[in-house]
């Protein structure tokens, strides 16, 4: 870790991640039927990089890898959470980014007694992800998109027992000041930071004004630096093209009050996309 990861995580400096990877492969007609995003990174690599590259270019700090779904559970048969990692990560430090987050996500099953899944199910399919993660050049581990606090503790378990890195970990609430699951800011702090979370917050679900309220409700507990990601507002289908109803200026007004809110490790989420992210560039610089 450096000296600037290191002042992010005591609170001293901010921290701008990427925008949305899911938007733009939808934008630049890279989307195939039936096959996930993550995928790309063996099938179209310098596409994965472009895209990336573009949030560089754009003022982010941290690239997050493209492996949201890389997990036993959504992979094809045939490969492995290694190879995928492995690829994901490549294309993003190829970007030029300074720090590469390694992307974990939810494993698109339910934990018993809600669904299927049995939790040493899960705390093996998390550890192999983290066996993949330590074996790549990576800054960050990013677990994110959590709707289940248990999910997330197991993802942050299995992390932080395998890996050295800092952990940041994010949950999506919806517009009751809830997860799906029914976890609320303030349980969501407590719990993922009892487990080791180095950061703790949210993103997707919610657009950047539903979301300042939840910032300050995780700041008045959290003892670390608060993430927000948030949406570029709510999403509606034209001329069979996603849109979000969020412009760049309103994105960045409320945004304005998300930092006053107490969150210092930004970024965007679906919808956003590098000219969201230059934006956002300008307004943490003139709060640094």
């Amino acid at each position: 870790m450096d000296a600037y990861l290191s002042d992010v995580l005591s609170g001293k400096r901010m921290l701008l991640f990427d925008g949305a990877m899911g938007t733009m492969v939808q934008r630049l007609g890279l989307a195939r039927v039936n096959e996930q995003p993550d995928l790309l990174c063996l099938s179209d690599p310098d596409a994965v990089t472009g895209i990336h590259a573009a949030y560089v270019e754009a003022g982010s700090q941290v690239i997050t890898t493209n492996t949201f779904s890389t997990n036993r559970f959504a992979l094809p048969e045939g490969l492995s959470v290694a190879e995928v990692m492995h690829a994901g990560v490549e294309c993003a430090r190829a970007s030029g980014a300074r720090y590469v987050a390694a992307d974990v996500s939810v494993l698109g099953e339910l934990l018993d007694p809600y669904g299927d899944l049995e939790e040493d199910d899960a705390i093996e399919a998390f550890e192999e992800i983290a066996r993949a993660i330590n074996d790549e050049p990576v800054d960050i581990v990013l677990i994110e998109t959590m709707t289940d606090l248990r999910e997330a503790q197991l993802a942050i378990r299995a992390a932080k027992s395998i890996c050295d890195k800092p952990v940041f970990a994010s949950m999506s609430f919806g517009n009751g000041g809830a997860t799906f699951m029914g976890v609320t800011p303030e349980q969501a702090v407590t719990g993922l930071r009892e487990v080791g979370a180095d950061v703790v917050g949210m993103n997707c679900s919610l657009g950047p004004i539903d979301m300042i309220a939840l910032v300050e409700r995780m700041a008045k507990l959290a003892d670390c630096p608060i993430l927000a990601q948030p949406n570029a507002g709510l999403p509606s289908v034209k001329d069979g093209k996603t849109t979000y109803d969020v412009t760049v200026e309103q994105y960045i007004e409320a945004f304005e009050k998300i930092l006053d809110a107490g969150a210092t490790v930004v970024g965007g989420c679906c919808g956003t996309d590098p000219s969201f992210i230059s934006a956002l560039s300008k307004l943490v610089e003139s709060r640094s």
